[in-house]
C-alpha cells in the first residue's frame, strides 16, 4: 500500500520561467537514467526480491523516494513553463530569435534548442510529460530487475552514477538559483545512493549470498577456466598492459590476470549452411533454372 504526503520532499521554486530549460529537465524524468527508470527499477527489484527482508525493505524505501523526485521535477517544469501560452509561441514563431526568447532566456537558444518543446503546450498543457528531453517516452526496457541482487545492485550503482552526472550537467546549464537549489538536493541524494549501493554490494558479498563472478552459483569447472582471466589486446598499441586488469591476482581472488599481447582466433572460418531452396535465399550453389517460374509450388501450398 502506498500513501502520498502532499508536501514535497524538497523544493525551491525557480526564479523565472524558462521553457527551453524545462525541455532539458525532462531528461531527469524520463531519460535512460532518469527518475522514472530508477523508480521502476528499484520497486520491481524489491517486489521480486526473494532474499533477506532487509534488502527488500531497502529497495522499496529508495524506490518510493524516487517517486517523490519525479514529483519535484514535474513541479519544477510546471513553474518553468509558466507564462508560455500557445499564443505567445505562435507570435514568436514568425521570428526565430523572438521565438527562442519566448521559449527560453537567450537568443543563443536559437542555436542550442530553437524553442520550447511543443508537446509541453500541445500534449500536457504546460506540464511535465513521462518522456525524455527529445520527447521519447519513458521505456520499461531500461529497467533491470533480474532476481540476482548482486547483478542488480551493480546496475543500480551505474544508474545512480549516470543520473548524478546528468543532474550536475543540468546544474551547470542554468544560473537560476531556485533551480540550482533543488538540483543541489537531488545531487546530494544521488551521492547517498551511490554510497548506498556500494555498501549494499559489500554487505551482500560479505554475507556469502552472492560473490564475483555473478552468478556465483554456476560451477566454475563448467567454464573454460584457461580463458577466465586473460586480457586480450584486441586493438593497436599495448598501453592496456599497464592496467591492474593485466597482471596480478584477479579481483575475485580465484585466478591470476594474464596479458595476451597478440590474441589469435580460436575457431574456424565460418561456413554457414546453404539455404533451403524452398525459401529462395541466395546461396553459393545454383538451384534449378533461375526465373523460369516452374521451380516449385508456392510455399503456403507446400506447407498445407
Amino acid at each position: 500500500m502506498f500513501y502520498h504526503n502532499k508536501r514535497l520532499q524538497y523544493y525551491r521554486r525557480p526564479e523565472r520561467p524558462d521553457a527551453v530549460y524545462a525541455m532539458k529537465i525532462q531528461e531527469l524524468i524520463g531519460g535512460t537514467f532518469g527518475e522514472m527508470t530508477v523508480m521502476m527499477q528499484y520497486l520491481f527489484q524489491g517486489w521480486n526480491c526473494r532474499g533477506p527482508t532487509k534488502y527488500r525493505d531497502m529497495l522499496l524505501d529508495i524506490g518510493t523516494e524516487e517517486i517523490g523526485h519525479i514529483e519535484m521535477l514535474a513541479t519544477m517544469i510546471a513553474h518553468l513553463l509558466d507564462k508560455a501560452p500557445a499564443t505567445v509561441q505562435e507570435e514568436g514563431a514568425s521570428d526565430a530569435v523572438v521565438g527562442a526568447v519566448m521559449g527560453g532566456t537567450s537568443p543563443r537558444d536559437v542555436i542550442m534548442n530553437a524553442a520550447m518543446n511543443p508537446q509541453h503546450a500541445i500534449v500536457s498543457g504546460l506540464g511535465a510529460t513521462p518522456s525524455d528531453s527529445v520527447g521519447y517516452p519513458g521505456n520499461g526496457r531500461f529497467i533491470v530487475a533480474s532476481g540476482n541482487l548482486l547483478a542488480d545492485f551493480r546496475s543500480n550503482l551505474h544508474a545512480e552514477s549516470q543520473g548524478r552526472l546528468q543532474a550536475v550537467r543540468l546544474f551547470e546549464m542554468t544560473d537560476d538559483q531556485g533551480v540550482r537549489d533543488t538540483l543541489s538536493f537531488m545531487i546530494a541524494r544521488d551521492t547517498m545512493h551511490q554510497n548506498q549501493w556500494l555498501a549494499a554490494i559489500e554487505d551482500l558479498e560479505q554475507s556469502g549470498l552472492e560473490t564475483t563472478p555473478v552468478p556465483s552459483s554456476f560451477p566454475l569447472e563448467l567454464e573454460k577456466r584457461e580463458f577466465a582471466y586473460q586480457f586480450w589486446n584486441n586493438s593497436e598499441g599495448n598501453q592496456s598492459e599497464q592496467g591492474r586488469w593485466a597482471k596480478g591476482p584477479s579481483m575475485d581472488g580465484k585466478g591470476e590476470f594474464e596479458y595476451v599481447a597478440n590474441p589469435q582466433p580460436l575457431g574456424p572460418e565460418p561456413h554457414p549452411p546453404q539455404p533451403d531452396p524452398k525459401l529462395h535465399g541466395t546461396g553459393d550453389v545454383a538451384h534449378g533454372q533461375p526465373g523460369n517460374g516452374h521451380s516449385a509450388p508456392p510455399l503456403v501450398e507446400r506447407i498445407i
